[in-house]
């Protein structure tokens, strides 16, 4: 193998760094809302009594930059919904492409594992793409199966649970809604940026497997958005291990189709499947993170009750909503 080829390998192995450790930054607090005291809910209120007149002001401790711009209270109102999902992917970008400067040895084999995966296919991919039959017909139904995992497939899905989720007042379809629209996207982004980076030709073009050759096969765009879905499914339904075997047997099917279609190699889905994945856990660790936030959950306080009047002293357990 020739240095230039090593040099390639490298080099695109490399690109899963973009995703592979951006869910282990999910912003945690400092401090849980269900121990922070009366003292702290006091500074909150000062903070945000003050914030007219200081709006550059910094956010109080044990708040990260997203607080006040996504909690779930929000997935009913479609207006705030919508500046606050998009500012949400503002960042998301940011995380996901400055997480290689973050990586450490916690977190390496995550990285390592899709990135010797990727290199060793990028070796192969020939290999692989000519021990298929690669008739008129596979290709043909390659392309049919394939199509679950195109974005107007998957944006009809999600935003259809979002509907749904307003129509029966459910919580978590709405919930799936968003955060599959926050994911989709993310994961439209960053395959829409690493193939104007890396440019490969598609097997069934001239030339094909050549990276900076003009083509869009590097990073599979259909592998990434399954992937990216399936993950997310999987974690808002932990608990129910059916969803995740039948989003993750989906997403493979995809993946195989499109390399049976002559749409992409088999680095392509494998780089594509990984990206994928992490992406959907990030978004949905970064949303859980959220949960344990003052705003996010009812408060519990003792509020004292005096009606001199009636002559009646007495104590009060309320709940009061975050702001």
């Amino acid at each position: 193998m020739t240095v230039h080829r090593l040099l390639k390998i490298v080099v695109i192995a490399g690109a899963l760094a973009t995703a592979a450790n951006a869910s282990d930054h999910v912003f945690l607090p400092e401090q849980p809302a269900a121990s922070a005291g009366l003292d702290r809910i006091d500074s909150f209120e000062q903070s945000d009594a003050g914030s007219s007149d200081n709006s550059g002001s910094q956010s109080p401790p044990g708040l990260d930059r997203r607080d006040r711009i996504f909690y779930p209270g929000d997935t009913e109102r479609p207006k705030p919904l919508l500046r606050k999902l998009f500012l949400n992917i503002a960042f998301d970008q940011k995380d996901i492409f400055t997480s290689p400067f973050h990586v450490n040895r916690h977190d390496a084999l995550e990285w390592l594992v899709p990135m010797a995966a990727t290199g060793a296919l990028i070796a192969t991919d020939t290999h692989i793409a000519n021990a298929f039959e690669n008739s008129r017909g596979q290709v043909r139904w390659g392309g049919r199966i394939s199509q679950i995992g195109a974005a107007y497939t998957l944006v009809p899905i999600v935003a259809g649970s979002y509907v749904y989720g307003a129509w029966r007042d459910s919580a978590k379809a709405r919930e799936i809604g968003v955060l599959g629209t926050e994911s989709l996207l993310d994961s439209l982004i960053v395959s829409g940026v690493l193939k104007e980076v890396f440019r490969r030709n598609r097997p069934d073009e001239k030339n094909p497997g050549d990276f900076w050759g003009g083509g869009t096969s590097f990073p599979s765009g259909h592998a990434i958005q399954v992937w990216t879905i399936a993950s997310l499914l999987d974690h808002e339904y932990k608990h129910n291990r059916i969803v995740g075997i039948t989003a993750y047997s989906l997403a493979g099917i995809v993946s195989a189709a499109r390399v049976a279609a002559q749409r992409h190699f088999a680095s392509d889905v494998v780089a594509g499947g990984s990206m994928g994945w992490f992406i959907g856990r990030y978004v949905y660790d970064t949303h859980m993170s959220h949960l344990a936030h003052k705003h996010a959950s009812l408060i519990p306080m003792i509020v004292p009750q005096v009606d001199p009047l009636q002559r009646r002293y007495a104590f009060a357990l309320v709940f009061r909503p975050g702001f």
